[in-house]
């Protein structure tokens, strides 16, 4: 149990996750920060009344100052616009990328020493906002995207073949977006190959509605964006780092190297325990799953220049 984290963003993602944090005892305090006044305020309030029927002992408070956020641990970032219908993540990125650099500045300020894991979109490219903002090391910004996109994945994958979730294994490289790069080759369903278990064109279909997840969900709210499993996602992330559990797990990380590719952020298989990114895993991949691999960080990096 840490002390204290902090979650950036008192929305539906923020939120959720800083209620999923509590309710998992991971920290001591929880602190919600949000430039709406009363908002944070008011959902940390109701967050804590449950703790008494949840059973979580975690204290919940919401603010807008940083000055309360001062020596935290890790923070969860989920500021930022949500994506609306018909938007690209790509269209994004010039709004969010001023929010996430006030964020990362106000971080470094009061936490020089905490853990950044990133959710804000386009994913990829706020991250980079975030290590140049702050200054801090590759090891302690990270993002989530390949967690939640191999969720995805899972769960199409479970449905198809009327199986349990916790029995299919799965990876989504690349960045968070169209060009990310599910393994079907690292693929299977309780150690047996996927590609045993499904023919190939229902495989290709399922990778396509990975890539559209986000926004398949987005066509149907309207108004709004995933919350719920993105929230998950970067708890996932938050507990491997706090119980220092070593878990591999698909997460955007900054690149010197690693598979061929250099100044970038990408999604790749990371450990992630109390240091924060431990280590990086390259895995052999298919000449197919590299050069798509490879497109998808191109895609990112191009990106990336416009807030370069």
């Amino acid at each position: 149990m840490l002390s204290k984290i902090a979650v950036v963003g008192a929305g539906n993602v923020g939120a959720t996750a800083a209620q999923r944090l509590a309710e998992k005892n991971l920290a001591r305090t929880v602190v919600m920060i949000d430039v709406v006044e009363g908002v944070p305020q008011g959902k940390g309030l109701d967050q804590r009344q449950s703790g008494p029927i949840e059973g979580f002992d975690t204290r919940v408070i919401g603010t807008q100052s940083y000055d309360d956020a001062a020596g935290t641990e890790l923070f969860v970032v989920t500021a930022g616009i949500a994506r609306k219908p018909g938007m690209s993540r790509d269209d994004l990125v010039r709004t969010n990328a001023g929010i996430v650099r006030s964020v990362s500045e106000q971080i470094a300020k009061v936490a020089p020493e905490a853990i950044v894991i990133v959710v804000s979109n386009p994913l990829d490219v706020m991250c980079y906002v975030a290590k140049q903002a702050t200054g801090f090391p590759r090891e302690r910004v990270i993002g989530m995207a390949g967690v939640l996109d191999t969720a995805r994945y899972r769960a199409f994958l479970a449905d198809a073949m009327d199986v349990s979730v916790e029995d299919i294994q799965a990876m989504v490289l690349g960045g968070h977006g169209d060009t990310m790069v599910p393994l079907v080759s690292c693929t299977t369903v309780s150690g047996i190959p996927v590609t045993q278990l499904l023919p190939r064109d229902q495989l290709d279909a399922i990778v396509a509605r990975t890539r559209n997840g986000g926004a398949e969900i987005v066509t149907f709210l309207k108004t709004g964006s995933a919350y719920y499993a993105p929230s998950a996602a970067a708890v996932q992330m938050v507990e491997s780092i706090v119980l220092d559990k070593k878990r591999i797990l698909p997460c955007a990380a900054w690149l010197e190297g690693e598979y061929g590719l250099s100044g970038v952020f990408c999604g790749v298989p990371c450990k992630l325990g109390r240091g924060g990114l431990e280590r990086i895993v390259e895995v052999t991949l298919t000449a197919e799953e590299r050069a798509a691999l490879t497109r998808s960080a191109d895609a990112v990096r191009s990106t990336q220049a416009l807030v370069g």
